[in-house]
């Protein structure tokens, strides 16, 4: 048994541990405040902050917020531009592109289970709460995404003057004097986005015990991707399918940042600026190329991939990690990923047959939840 298998299996017992002991691990527990999660079996309730306490209120005018046009400076882009239910709340594009036509550095990441990611974003350390990540494209400046970096006031009065919106507001905060607020807003915002919860893929079927729901390619791929062959399963694992993970059950959060060898343009292992992951935070070379991993639930829905979308489809991920990294012929980003010296230390390339190739991108298919990116529950509110 190798090091990184005995990690793994103490890693589970633990978690086994807790959830004996009762760290939140069960079926449809309640949250804060009484409010029921609808969970499956096994499944922890996400962590809320103490300040804003979930309610059924609060996550409807987040709904409506989310999907709201009238929260970008000029009247264009609602969160929901960058995050479309469809696309498993992603976009489609390499990277998202702000309500001014200013494109960002970064691929827009799916919300499936966001609730339960420990550091937010791509790369950035700080954020870890949804109610602040939320200010980031709201008011940031660079890049310029919702663009409404000074203009709080006019974005209550385009509120105030919505008939439906000041009821909404009292009735998901109904102890606050003046409900409504931008703090409010962006509470409710990250209530909604709590909720927007990814469970019921045949993957996840088949785990239950749902006969017939996973078919045998898919069965077969699942087995190879948890296997110590293709080792996908150090960043790529529990019931978020990322090692990025945070819950009510788990005492400590896993935070795992990762260099995959997209990169190497200068045989040391560098990345392109501006996207250079955790290092642009820390300024820490061993931090280059460092980025989260995703979760892998409803990927099958959410090309183009990497950080910087730079991969078009799955198939070449998987090409990519077969490698051990990529490699880049000619231009400025020429270099061979594999070679990179800051590469994760499980990404060292493994060999597929095609029958074997396609039963693993059978698994990753069936990792999508079509209840989830059809649930009326998530969409929006407004007329199309």
């Amino acid at each position: 048994m190798t090091q990184a298998k005995r990690v793994t299996d103490l890693l589970r017992g633990l978690a086994a541990l807790f959830a004996v002991a009762g760290f939140g691990v069960g079926c449809e527990p309640e949250g804060p405040a009484g409010y029921a999660w609808d969970l499956p079996p096994g499944i922890p309730p996400p962590r809320v902050p103490d300040d804003n306490p979930m309610s059924d209120e609060k996550v409807e005018l987040g709904r409506y917020l989310f999907h709201d046009v009238r929260l970008s400076g000029n009247e264009t882009q609602s969160c929901a531009g960058c995050h479309r239910q469809a696309d498993a709340f992603t976009d489609g594009r390499a990277v998202s592109i702000g309500s001014t036509g200013e494109p960002t550095p970064r691929n827009s990441m799916s919300l499936a289970n966001v609730a339960y990611v420990a550091q937010l974003t791509w790369a950035n350390p700080a954020l870890v709460a949804l109610e602040d990540q939320a200010l980031v494209p709201m008011f940031g400046e660079h890049p310029v995404e919702l663009g409404l970096s000074g203009m709080e006031d006019v974005l209550l009065a385009r509120l105030a003057l919505d008939p439906m919106y000041p009821s909404m507001f009292r009735a998901a905060f109904p102890d606050d004097p003046e409900p409504l607020r931008v703090t409010n807003a962006v509470r409710a915002i990250a209530s909604f986005e709590r909720t927007l919860l990814s469970f019921d893929a045949p993957y996840d079927r088949a785990g239950r015990g749902e006969p017939g729901a996973m078919n045998a390619a898919a069965a077969r791929g699942q087995e190879l991707f948890f296997s110590e062959r293709m080792e996908c399963f150090h960043c790529h694992s529990g019931f978020t399918l990322s090692d990025s993970t945070t819950h009510t059950g788990q005492p400590l959060a896993d935070g795992g940042l990762h260099n995959t060898g997209l990169y190497n343009i200068d045989g040391r292992g560098a990345y392109p600026a501006p996207n250079r992951g955790l290092f642009e935070h820390t300024g820490d070379p061993r931090d280059m190329g460092r980025f989260r991993a995703p979760t892998l639930r409803n990927i099958a829905l959410t090309a183009p991939y990497m950080h910087d979308g730079s991969i078009a489809t799955l198939e070449e991920v998987l090409d990519h990690y077969a490698a051990g990294g990529r490699t880049i012929e000619s231009g400025p980003f020429a270099g061979v990923g594999a070679d990179s010296p800051l590469k994760s230390i499980f990404l060292h390339g493994f060999t597929l047959t095609d029958a074997e190739r396609e039963d693993v991108l059978a698994f990753l298919r069936g990792l999508t939840d079509t209840a989830f990116i059809e649930d009326p529950r998530f969409s929006s509110p407004f007329p199309p």
